[in-house]
């Protein structure tokens, strides 16, 4: 009986926090929600972090009259963590615009993914918390690999991205921008990729408070590759609300900067249909407009697809479970110092319980992995008896 009436109090509380946190960022015009005076804030508190949403949360704390807020050391907690989350933002808008600047002067085209330009769409661009810089490069795997080792030897090479350890802030070099694990999906994707890249590397805009210009891409682009990128980490660990409030933003930002230019007749909206169709994640992109309208009060009229409700209850589940990335998802054990093996296991279980919901790219995600551990073994040993025999 008690444990009943603890997870009704915690769903309660959990619809209290939805409602404060479309107040928040500014979804709602009808003010402070009336459930806010019913808020347990240690337990939004709690809520918050796991989402890594403390920040926005403290930008609508900051709006409520002092009988409404959190008190004591509570606040004083969260006025700190978002102090910190400003200063990392501050960074991360240096270290993007000098790595942009960087790249270009070695001679790559080039656009930050997500982050800091994600950013820039929110009330504040200081209230997200931010993550690494990725940071996509237009000139091959080839060429840029011969440049990061170059300056950075010996760094791992992963399918989309390497590594490029040259500064305190950890920054991703990506040959692609995303990918997926079903073939002819991802073939399709890569192409789509080939098509529209050049575009995404001149789209400049300007950072707040004098901190330098960045290339970001277009909210067309974004529209699309964000959702893919929300669709393979589906697979790896995990998406949390942070991820999808990024998408809420570039959403409702697409929605508006089209009705203002074209008054957004049926061939726009349709053609996004087409590509996210014809790229293979049309089921998901319906459970994601279900989960930005029930945490987010996204409109029907904004929506990119139909609402999926048994996929997007179930989407939404799996966030409120695992948390940001699916970092407190302990469903399958503790990830404490796993070996390779531990998490090639953990993740192929993990991923068992999408096949009903997404069979073509739950199936395929070991099949890639393994294919790709094999394809860098015999990439690096041709690279090896190639030096050899140029020696």
């Amino acid at each position: 009986m008690f444990h009943a009436c603890k997870s009704i109090t915690m769903k309660a509380q959990q619809r209290i926090f939805f409602d404060f946190l479309r107040f928040c960022i500014g979804a709602t015009t009808e003010g402070i929600p009336e459930s806010v005076k019913d808020a347990d804030w240690g337990v939004l508190y709690g809520i918050a972090k796991k989402q890594a949403l403390i920040g926005v949360l403290f930008h609508g704390i900051q709006q409520l009259p002092k009988e409404l807020a959190p008190d004591g050391d509570l606040l004083m907690t969260w006025m700190g963590m978002a102090q910190r989350i400003k200063q990392q933002n501050m960074c991360l808008f240096i270290d993007s615009a000098k790595v942009c600047k960087n790249f270009k002067d070695a001679g790559f085209r080039n656009c930050i993914l997500k982050g800091q330009g994600n950013a820039l769409l929110y009330p504040n661009p200081y209230m997200r918390t931010p993550g690494d810089i990725d940071i996509y490069l237009n000139g091959g795997r080839k060429r840029i690999m011969e440049y990061v080792d170059k300056v950075c030897p010996n760094q791992v090479m992963r399918y989309h991205h390497v590594d490029f350890p040259v500064m305190k802030t950890p920054i991703e070099v990506h040959f692609t921008p995303s990918y997926m694990f079903c073939p002819c999906h991802n073939r399709r994707m890569q192409k789509w990729f080939g098509k529209v890249m050049d575009l995404q590397c001149s789209n400049v805009v300007t950072l707040p408070d004098g901190y330098g210009e960045i290339t970001v891409p277009t909210l067309s682009f974004n529209v699309v590759y964000i959702l893919s990128h929300l669709y393979r980490h589906v697979f790896t660990e995990g998406i949390g609300l942070r991820q999808l409030l990024d998408y809420y933003f570039v959403v409702v930002k697409w929605h508006t900067d089209l009705t203002d230019l074209t008054d957004l007749d049926s061939k726009d909206l349709a053609a996004l249909q087409r590509d996210l169709k014809w790229l293979g994640f049309w089921k998901f992109a319906g459970a994601v407009m279900y989960v930005l309208h029930e945490v987010f009060g996204l409109e029907e009229e904004k929506m990119i697809a139909p609402i999926n409700e048994k996929e997007g209850a179930f989407l939404l589940d799996e966030i409120m479970r695992g948390g940001n990335f699916g970092q407190y998802d302990d469903r399958l054990g503790d990830k404490t110092g796993e070996g390779k093996v531990h998490r090639y296991f953990r993740m192929s279980l993990r991923n068992m319980r999408f096949v009903k919901h997404y069979s073509s790219e739950a199936l395929c995600e070991p099949l890639f992995r393994t294919w790709f551990f094999f394809w860098k073994v015999w990439s690096k040993s041709l690279n090896q008896l190639l030096s050899y025999l140029c020696i």
